[in-house]
């Protein structure tokens, strides 16, 4: 299973792309009219769009996709969750870890220096931790530099 929020961070995940012939996979992401045509390409089901500079509405989204997020990972039971982050894919790394399932972080392309909240969450409790710049290696020093998905 993949996961992330839109935007960058699913651009990022989406470099993925030659994965998808080898392996069966599910994408996750926010519901928005960008990502409503993912479903004519990949089997993807998607979690609440919440922006956090709303955050009375936030925290009612945000919890919704915590439970929608177990549904879907006892709906497709994936053996390991790929994500770029970033809130949206917080819980269902965690959810991931209960169950006992592999958990890869990506950082994002775009942090070369200081690290970002999801990465932080989930740097504790990722199997693999893959960071796209040398220099953040000081920031998670048992990250793997897989260099960059572009």
């Amino acid at each position: 299973m993949l996961i992330s929020s839109v935007g960058g961070h699913l651009t990022q995940l989406l470099q993925l792309k030659p994965l998808f012939s080898k392996y069966e996979y599910h994408l996750v992401t926010e519901k928005t009219e960008i990502t409503k045509e993912m479903k004519h390409d990949h089997p993807v089901s998607f979690l609440t769009y919440g922006a956090r500079n709303y955050p009375i509405k936030y925290i009612f989204k945000f919890s919704f996709n915590i439970i929608k997020s177990l549904f879907l990972f006892l709906k497709h039971r994936p053996d390991v969750i790929i994500t770029t982050g970033a809130h949206t894919a917080v819980p269902m790394c965690y959810i991931a870890k209960l169950f006992r399932k592999k958990v890869i972080y990506i950082e994002s392309f775009a942090k070369t220096s200081s690290p970002n909240l999801s990465g932080k969450l989930i740097y504790p409790i990722a199997d693999l931790f893959v960071v796209q710049w040398e220099s953040m290696k000081k920031v998670y020093p048992k990250a793997v530099n897989g260099g960059s998905i572009y």
